[in-house]
């Protein structure tokens, strides 16, 4: 069949048949459909907040130009921008040298570089100030030097480097599905015209990843935008934590509603500029021929230092915490009031991430593949609202979908069907971004040439597209399986009576103060989420040699 099409395509290029190579909206009209319905489920929060905006009337236009709210505004923006810079700095350079480098243990630094953003925000933050804290333990290990009290590490700078540290993985996985399916071919021959190594991946390997890189920055941006847990931890005032203090303190839902809809212009606007500088981008093959394995390079004196860098993510984003949760687990002795099954709560953790990440990968794919062929301005519209809902915090998704449910479908409340709907709302945008970044390294006249010789669309996306963006999909799916594992608004809203995840015991462990008993469900997080890491990366050059 591959012979076939091969065949076809040269015959195709030879006679100009598909001069445009987009995707047309009568033929592909079952792919709006699907991603219409999609979309509508996931604008179901938005909704929500405008009936709320609405009871708000002048005194929430008043409430939107206070000082109080522009500053929060301000907050909000020079985090998502300082975030997203240094999770694009870190996680690009990470991922080359894990793919590309003859870097040492590559898949295990791989595998411990992508661990920060499966443990929950606030479990690692609180982690972060006992010990880079005034008063924490490395104040401790240096008072006998004369230190009585290290620097605040509350407000900006904490919530940036605690965030920066949960996002640069999302920069990782994208980039370096992009740098496993790319074809040296380019870049041997950009060096036998003279170019140096560096020269060659500034002019050719790194314009061919910018959707990957433009698309896992943009992923580290909505998540700086609606992460509470550091924030609140770190006492920086933005979007999120006001809108938690407006949902429970003042019990102000309609000033919550309004700022949860700025947070929304605010993530379109960030869109709009992550298709302006991802548009027209294509990076698959021209030719037809076998795709050669990618040469490793040598790092030789550059060793050492390779080594430095991608050590050291790891040891404030792993170690640190990893360690921390070992000495609260081993410093004291405890006996629980009541006994709990971690079996079972870790049971519960690794089937709904399961299932919700299958969920999201195949609700993707449409909307992924709209995002890449079709050039309408309606398909990008479509696409880009659908990433409305990760930026909103967990408690709006919840209590929309409470809303929603207990007045319009009572039987889904508290049913695993609407904890996997409000996951799938949540983390939609993971898998989307993904799937468009390998889809525009396929080059279309493979489909087309399907089309050609009398396949239907469903067995072109079947049995041609998605062999050829498996390892974007499984990325994908890697971002949401992670992220579910830890997430904790949704779950305590949505999840059915009785239903408890490893994050769920972790949160009432610590609203109690009871650190001792974070120590375990924590450690167990990690090492179930290392080991899946590591079960996918090891599947996963096996599927991209299969492409």
């Amino acid at each position: 069949m591959q012979d076939t099409i091969r065949s076809s395509i040269k015959q195709t290029s030879l006679f100009g048949s598909f001069p445009n190579s987009t995707w047309k909206m009568p033929r592909f009209s079952f792919l709006y459909g699907i991603s219409i319905l999609i979309v509508l489920l996931a604008l179901l929060p938005v909704a929500f907040l405008i009936m709320r905006a609405l009871g708000a009337g002048e005194a929430g236009i008043e409430y939107l130009f206070r000082e109080r709210t522009i500053n929060i505004i301000f907050n909000s923006i020079k985090l998502m921008v300082a975030v997203s810079l240094s999770a694009a700095l870190i996680g690009v350079p990470f991922a080359w040298l894990t793919t590309r480098t003859n870097l040492p243990y590559r898949k295990v630094w791989l595998v411990l570089g992508l661990l920060p953003m499966v443990v929950p925000s606030y479990l690692s933050t609180v982690t972060f100030i006992a010990v880079l804290g005034p008063k924490g333990i490395l104040q401790g290990w240096l008072a006998p030097f004369g230190i009585t009290e290290l620097p605040e590490i509350y407000g900006f700078f904490g919530a940036w480097l605690a965030i920066t540290l949960f996002t640069y993985p999302y920069v990782v996985l994208p980039v370096r599905a992009a740098l496993l399916n790319l074809d040296p071919a380019l870049e041997e021959a950009a060096h036998s015209l003279g170019l140096s190594r560096w020269r060659v991946f500034m002019r050719v390997t790194l314009p061919q990843l910018r959707p990957a890189i433009a698309g896992g920055t943009l992923l580290a941006a909505l998540y700086s935008l609606s992460d509470f847990g550091a924030v609140a931890m770190m006492r920086y005032n933005v979007f999120t934590r006001a809108i938690y203090l407006q949902y429970t303190s003042s019990f102000n839902r309609e000033r919550a509603a309004i700022l949860a809809l700025v947070l929304i212009a605010l993530t379109l606007t960030l869109l709009l500029l992550e298709r302006y500088y991802s548009r027209n981008t294509k990076n698959y093959r021209v030719g037809v021929g076998a795709q050669r394995q990618i040469k490793q390079i040598n790092l030789n004196r550059w060793r050492i230092p390779a080594l430095l860098f991608v050590a050291t993510p790891i040891i404030l984003g792993v170690i640190i915490p990893v360690g921390v949760m070992l000495w609260w687990l081993t410093g004291r002795v405890m006996v629980e009031s009541v006994p709990v099954s971690m079996t079972n709560i870790a049971t519960n953790a690794v089937y709904v991430s399961f299932i919700a990440a299958l969920v999201v990968a195949v609700a993707a794919m449409p909307l992924g593949m709209l995002s890449a062929r079709a050039k309408s301005r309606f398909s990008r519209t479509l696409v880009s609202m659908s990433y409305i809902g990760n930026v909103l915090p967990g408690i709006v998704i919840g209590l929309a979908l409470v809303f929603f449910g207990i007045r319009y479908l009572p039987g889904l409340y508290q049913t695993m069907p609407i904890l996997i709907m409000g996951y799938g709302i949540r983390y939609l945008p993971f898998s989307v971004g993904a799937t468009r970044s390998a889809l525009t390294q396929v080059n279309p006249c493979y489909e087309e040439a399907a089309r050609s010789l009398g396949m239907k669309p469903h067995q072109v996306a079947w049995r041609i597209t998605f062999p050829l963006v498996r390892t974007g999909v499984i990325s994908g799916g890697v971002l949401v399986f992670l992220s579910v594992m830890k997430e904790l608004p949704t779950t305590l809203i949505l999840a059915p009576l009785g239903f408890r995840t490893l994050a769920t015991r972790i949160w009432s462990v610590h609203t109690e103060a009871q650190f001792v008993l974070i120590g375990l469900p924590g450690l167990v997080l990690v090492t179930i989420s290392a080991v899946s890491l590591w079960l996918i990366i090891g599947r996963e050059r096996q599927s991209t040699n299969a492409i």
